[in-house]
């Protein structure tokens, strides 16, 4: 494989350097021969998408081994080159062994009671307590996280409701961490956060329910949030499509009301906020720029909004970003200071994944 070198100023040091590569990882150079790919440019690690799914169709339903790729391809296309795969319907570990797409991050499968999350997307436990048990099996089968369905319609009540009761999301998140593992929530509503956070868990994902009371829990204890506040955007056409339950569409609504409001109190608080667009359904792939820029619309600065998009969610989820020789040559060059003017997020100059240069 070529030899390549790339000069530009490395954030977050904001130290000018020179990166070199071959075989896919960085190394000691100069390497001679080497082909140089820009002389200048502002240069992130890589942007991260910590919720997405690689696997489901946008639309809905199950991917093929081709939709999974091109979901792939599309995400390293805008720079993503860390994904957190928040549960997944079909294996996708031969995108592993295939050149020039992210790192994927796998949460298994998403783990559901029958008839309280989308048809044919998780496992179903008839019985909650088999729950402590499938959380072992994903987390032994996943990359360090497991996800769970906190809460769901309940069409009984025809409303959100937990589905899982306090002392078994403490068997169960207790598992995980015996496993080494990770444990995040779905969570829509609020009725569902207390014994999810009093139980351990790690991290919640959308976190509209969130009260004062579950902030600060979340801020003391060290507790992440994946807003994924482009997807929430869709709260209303949700709550239009469950016209028959009238109770759980007017809650959606209200969660969307006060979306913006939730999550920047959330920031203010402290809670380590990351960036997810729950991309496969409802979402195209390719948008977390857009979840960057929403970051920025309820509070967080530019720059802030660009680490939790970018290093400090690569931090967070354990990936290398230091550039250093050995590590995997992951890198975007872009033509100006991202965190002055963000929109240059949108037209990378140079997208290397893995060592591939992709865009």
């Amino acid at each position: 494989m070529s030899a390549f070198v790339v000069r530009g100023v490395a954030l977050p040091e904001e130290e000018t350097r020179e990166l070199w590569f071959r075989d896919g990882v960085f190394q000691d150079g100069p390497i001679p021969g080497a082909e140089s790919l820009t002389d200048d440019g502002w240069i992130l690690p890589g942007l991260v998408d910590a919720h997405c799914h690689v696997g489901i169709r946008y639309g809905g339903g199950h991917e093929n081994p081709d939709g999974a790729r091109w979901q792939a391809i599309t995400e390293a296309r805008a720079g993503v080159l860390l994904a957190r795969d928040a549960g997944a319907p079909v294996p996708t570990r031969f995108l592993d062994e295939e050149p020039g797409l992210p790192r994927i991050i796998r949460a298994g499968r998403h783990i559901a009671a029958p008839k309280r999350y989308i048809r044919g997307l998780g496992v179903d436990l008839d019985d909650e307590a088999d729950l402590p048990g499938e959380v072992r099996r994903q987390a032994q089968s996943g990359d360090g996280w497991v996800k769970i369905v906190g809460d769901w319609i309940d069409r009984e009540v025809g409303d959100l409701t937990p589905l899982w009761s306090d002392v078994v999301l403490k068997e169960a998140i207790a598992a995980a961490h015996d496993e080494g593992a990770r444990v995040t929530a779905h969570v829509f509503g609020s009725d569902a956060l207390p014994g999810l956070l009093a139980a351990g868990i790690d991290c919640i994902e959308h976190g509209t329910g969130l009260t004062e009371e579950t902030i600060e829990f979340m801020a003391r204890n060290h507790v992440s949030l994946v807003p994924t506040l482009i997807n929430i955007e869709n709260f209303p056409e949700i709550a239009e499509s469950a016209a028959r339950f009238p109770m759980y569409a007017d809650h959606m609504r209200a969660l969307h009301a006060r979306g913006d409001a939730t999550i920047s109190a959330a920031i203010e608080a402290g809670v380590r906020v990351y960036t997810g667009t729950d991309a496969g359904g409802m979402i195209e792939h390719g948008r977390v720029v857009d979840e960057i820029a929403s970051l920025v619309r309820v509070g967080m600065t530019a720059e802030d909004a660009i680490a939790a998009g970018s290093w400090g969610a690569r931090s967070w989820l354990g990936a290398a970003q230091n550039y250093m020789p050995g590590e995997r040559a992951d890198f975007v060059v872009y033509r100006e200071d991202p965190r002055v003017n963000l929109d240059t997020l949108r037209e990378p100059v140079r997208v290397v994944c893995a060592g591939r240069v992709v865009a």
